[in-house]
């Protein structure tokens, strides 16, 4: 293209403005590929000289009576709206139905009443696909364990946005459908009817909290069952601003040296299965929660998302695993919570692994799912996490206990 540019003009152009298309495209590949060049070395270098992944060398050791809590995390639990319905990633193979999940949630009501739970994090992808009945059956099922209930947060994967039609993974979604702005609502709701009476979220002009998220939706309430039932396009521009408002949420301490949450969209928009296990956390996303953690100088945190911000240093299973599924803006994530990091933990789900490491200060915990990557006849599990007060007042991550769910016998046709 350099040859075609030209970086000044002639009195002459004004008469033959069509001269000026090649040299305006030619300039225009001139300088996207100087600017992607120079980009590409300065994140390169950051990316290089970054604290790199590493595998938790030990777990902390809590004070003697410091203030501890509990934190079962559960993440990719793929909810499907029928009782033998395959999974996208498993098909027939995995756990079919939801009676991995009932086995989850009733083991978790026995531990609770033995040693009682302070939260239940649900990391992303509690449906398979998004879709109504899928959030029926998920709700259902919290609501026959309401002490459960009342501890659990949630956030959403790509999954319950990005997945166009379970039964066509394929299929490609046009920007201009409303389809994806229905599965927002859907998780919207879904997360309004499980914490929306104890989660803030933000006022970004005031740095401060502009109230619960069923107040934010309130006014709204009426707008989106319209657009349930209509579905239309305009209605969707509409319903835009709703979904990025909300995030992040936050769970404040409930004491200035106490633990809160912070709840982040970590999905990309993206309307292709090559692209919807893409993550990122919008700068603007990025920024706010820095101000809250600034907010409380002396709190401890929970930073919770759906993708796995940096690459794991173990093998994966598949080329692909490695290929667009962490953060895009992970290093930059990382790097924005290093002078923090001692009172942090990011908990993420996605790769459906367990995973318990650090980069640089900032401790990594990843999530198992305990209804996929497994047969029938296969025990699944999760972990409950014990997170405490450390003296430098920072957050100790004790080591974790691994509750194993056994297979139920399947009942066989016999001739």
């Amino acid at each position: 293209a350099w040859p075609a540019t030209r970086w000044s003009g002639e009195f002459a152009d004004l008469a033959q403005p069509l001269r000026l298309i090649v040299p305006s495209l030619a300039n225009t590949v001139t300088v996207m590929a100087g600017y992607l060049a120079l980009a590409s070395l300065v994140w390169g270098l950051a990316d290089g000289l970054m604290d790199q992944p590493r595998d938790l060398g030990g777990f902390d050791e809590a004070p003697a009576g410091a203030r501890r809590w509990r934190v079962a995390h559960l993440s990719d639990i793929h909810v499907v709206g029928e009782r033998y319905g395959f999974r996208i990633e498993s098909g027939r193979a995995g756990p079919r139905g939801n009676e991995r999940l009932a086995q989850v949630l009733d083991r978790l009501d026995e531990i609770h009443g033995e040693e009682p739970l302070d939260l239940l994090l649900i990391t992303g992808d509690m449906t398979d696909a998004g879709r109504s009945a899928e959030w029926a059956e998920f709700l259902d099922a919290m609501a026959r364990h309401p002490t459960l209930a009342e501890r659990c947060l949630i956030l959403p994967g790509n999954h319950d946005l990005n997945i166009v039609d379970r039964a066509n993974p394929a299929r490609l979604e046009l920007p201009t459908s409303p389809g994806k702005r229905l599965r927002q609502m859907r998780t919207l709701s879904a997360m309004a009817a499980i914490q929306g009476e104890r989660v803030q979220v933000l006022d970004r002009e005031r740095a401060g909290f502009a109230g619960t998220l069923a107040a934010a939706l309130e006014p709204h309430r009426e707008a989106i069952g319209v657009f349930a039932d209509a579905g239309t396009l305009r209605l969707s521009a509409g319903l835009s601003a709703v979904w990025a408002d909300v995030f992040p949420m936050v769970l404040p301490p409930a004491e200035e040296d106490g633990l809160g949450v912070i709840l982040l969209n970590s999905n990309a928009e993206t309307h292709f299965s090559f692209t919807n296990a893409l993550g990122l956390v919008a700068e603007e996303d990025l920024q706010a929660m820095l101000t809250v953690l600034r907010r409380f100088p002396k709190a401890r945190w929970i930073i919770g998302l759906h993708h796995h911000p940096v690459e794991y240093p173990q093998p994966a299973k598949a080329f692909s695993e490695r290929i667009g599924t962490a953060l895009i803006n992970g290093s930059r994530f990382v790097r924005q919570l290093k002078p923090m990091a001692h009172r942090l933990v990011a908990m993420h789900g996605h790769r459906h692994v367990d995973w318990i490491g650090r980069c640089g200060p900032l401790k990594i915990v990843s999530a198992p799912s305990p209804v996929m990557e497994a047969t029938d006849d296969m025990p699944t599990g999760f972990y409950i996490h014990t997170l405490a007060a450390a003296a430098d007042g920072g957050l100790a991550l004790l080591a974790p206990e691994r509750i194993e769910i056994a297979p139920r016998p399947v009942a066989t046709l016999s001739s």
